[in-house]
């Protein structure tokens, strides 16, 4: 039995949250609470000793890293071929963005997200401004570099089809940033 641990606050849980969903996958949800620490805890350790979300536990096989999670996922059961393609050429495109996809989407929209939000909840104290702005203008780089290297004029990040790129992307520059989810209405589902 597939089990599924993760925290609904992280992006990366939801992607695979909504992959799992989308493709009917069988599992048992075990949501692990962050805000309360939950993921510092014992048992937890001994799930991901990173302490991190999400991970999975299929029948003793543990897997940690969200990446990961979902290429084992859309190879392990039988779902649409468009979700990590089996043509080795469109499947490298769908690795190019999510390799550089954690250095760059994930990274600056997190941090747009805890400049914002996080810090100043954190510590009681305003937003530091000039801090801010450079966020916001990382995650801009970033968007402009989504939209002329990935996107381009195709309705997903890695062509006609969604993949698991397109879930990470959603997730990543979605609602826990003021940018705008994805420029095509089709990965909004």
């Amino acid at each position: 039995m597939l089990t599924y641990y993760y925290d609904i606050m992280s992006q990366p849980s939801r992607a695979i949250f909504q992959f799992l969903k989308a493709n009917n996958i069988v599992y048992k949800d075990h949501p692990v609470a962050i805000r309360k620490g939950e993921h510092k805890s014992d048992w937890f350790l001994k799930i991901n000793p990173m302490g991190k979300v999400p991970a999975i536990n299929n029948n003793g096989f543990i897997l940690t890293e969200s990446v990961a999670i979902l290429k084992y996922l859309a190879m392990r059961y039988v779902v649409p071929d468009h979700w990590y393609p089996s043509d080795l050429q469109q499947r490298a495109r769908v690795d190019e963005y999510m390799a550089w996809q954690h250095m760059n989407t994930r990274f600056n929209a997190a941090g747009l997200f805890w400049e914002e939000v996080m810090i100043p909840q954190m510590t009681g104290k305003p937003v530091d401004k000039t801090t801010l702005d450079k966020a916001v203008s990382q995650l801009d780089n970033t968007l402009d570099m989504l939209q002329t290297m990935f996107l381009k004029d195709q309705p997903f990040l890695c062509g006609d089809n969604i993949t698991i790129a397109d879930l990470l992307a959603k997730h990543d520059v979605g609602p826990q940033t003021r940018a705008p989810c994805m420029p095509t209405e089709n990965v909004l589902w």
